[in-house]
């Protein structure tokens, strides 16, 4: 049970870093596009990081998690809370492909949104934190 522990929360942190980067990296690249007028290839880097960082850790993330919650037996509020904070971040995973799609098109509205998703990234992971370190119920 320490191993899978260990696995969950670097995968965690892996999926993290790349939820709070990704934003960054679009605003950048569709930035660039926009002043360069670059309607080229889509960015290589961008769609490498979603597809081989931040989607695999996601998954390991999530599948370590849930072995971890079945095979402990835990149920208690503040872990409900917690995936519903879990499941807001795979929708803001969803949401950064959604942007990528987008910045690969060339619309500017990536730009905007993709600070929003970097700000809402970053409360729900402290939300996360804050449950998992308190368990305040």
């Amino acid at each position: 049970m320490p191993w899978l522990k260990i696995l969950h929360v670097g995968a965690v942190i892996a999926w993290a870093g790349t939820l709070l980067y990704m934003p960054i990296l679009i605003a950048a690249i569709a930035n660039q596009r926009r002043t360069a007028g670059d309607e080229g290839l889509p960015p290589p880097l961008l769609r490498a990081v979603f597809i081989n960082l931040a989607t695999p850790a996601a998954l390991v993330a999530i599948a370590s998690g849930t072995a971890i919650f079945m095979g402990s037996g835990l149920l208690a509020h503040w872990l409900i809370v917690k995936l519903a904070l879990v499941g807001m971040l795979v929708l803001g995973h969803a949401f950064c492909g959604m942007l990528l799609l987008r910045v690969e098109r060339g619309d500017a509205l990536a730009v905007g949104f993709s600070h929003l998703l970097m700000v809402l990234s970053l409360l729900w992971l402290a939300g996360i934190a804050w449950l998992v370190l308190r368990k305040p119920f």
